[in-house]
């Protein structure tokens, strides 16, 4: 078990009445226990928090009017990831697949995997079948594409990002999901805190379903996926933004951390590649 202590801090100037969606509290789940968390507003306003997908997704609405805001939250996780060895987890047969994992081999707003059907089986459609070839795309994605914070906007899918040859974490993860996709691997994002990222940030991983498991990847090789804490899990980056606004503000300042109290040190080694890593609930 990791016992993690995670947070952020945002700030906004909020120029007409504004209502946010934020998205950036721990998933409870049976491998995410929260000890002790908060939500503070400053100004004090009232708060509306509501389960919004049976993955454990959690969100918050706040309506404000024009002026200066803070949000902040805090939360000690209790970490309780399942373990495999890598070497032993396969892929699992599409007439096997279970019907709610189904929707995970479909395209989505930032997926264009029946884009790329032709593209990943000439790269990977000979590969071993298991979560190696997973390794493979994530092992590809990390030395073809350049991690350039900036580069990429709120529009930009993971065919643009291909062209591009460059993105940041979301990218990454949505050019692993994509490919999964296109091989018959089923795969989505989440996203969450991540201990020992540099910068500190909101961070994006992908999932992909084997051995009738999700098992977690990161294409960035920013972090190690043993110390990632899950705030929301969805098709892709849309569904899990972690501030959604509606009417008009901008945030000067932003701050995120995720730190390690006590640790399984194995699995928060980043050179750790045997092995393989499940929190889904």
């Amino acid at each position: 078990m990791n016992q993690i202590k995670v947070g952020c801090r945002l700030v906004y100037q909020v120029h007409t009445p504004t209502t946010f969606l934020f998205n950036i509290s721990a998933a409870r789940n049976e491998h995410q226990q929260i000890v002790e968390e908060s939500f503070y507003v400053e100004p004090y306003y009232r708060i509306e928090e509501g389960a919004v997908s049976p993955l454990g997704n959690r969100m918050v609405r706040l309506s404000v009017p024009p002026g200066d805001l803070t949000v902040s939250y805090t939360a000690t996780v209790n970490l309780m990831v399942e373990e495999a060895q890598a070497t032993d987890v396969s892929e699992t047969p599409f007439e096997q697949l279970p019907a709610d994992v189904l929707p995970y081999l479909n395209p989505s707003r930032y997926c264009e995997s029946d884009k790329l059907l032709q593209f990943a089986s000439e790269k990977f459609g000979s590969l071993v079948p298991d979560y190696s070839r997973v390794t493979a795309i994530c092992n590809w994605v990390y030395d073809e594409l350049s991690y350039t914070s900036g580069s990429t906007g709120p529009t930009t899918t993971a065919c643009d990002v291909l062209e591009l040859k460059k993105g940041v974490c979301r990218d990454f993860a949505h050019v692993g999901i994509s490919l999964c996709r296109a091989l018959g691997i089923p795969a989505r994002y989440v996203a969450g805190y991540a201990v020992n990222l540099e910068p500190p940030d909101f961070h994006g991983f992908f999932e992909a379903y084997l051995d009738g498991r999700w098992f977690l990847f990161d294409a960035t090789r920013l972090a190690p996926v043993g110390g990632f804490v899950r705030i929301g899990t969805g098709r892709d980056a849309a569904d899990v933004a972690f501030s959604t606004i509606r009417g008009s503000a901008d945030s000067p300042e932003m701050q995120v951390w995720a730190n390690e109290e006590r640790s399984n040190d194995r699995l928060l080694d980043p050179n750790n590649v045997e092995t393989a890593v499940s929190s889904a609930p």
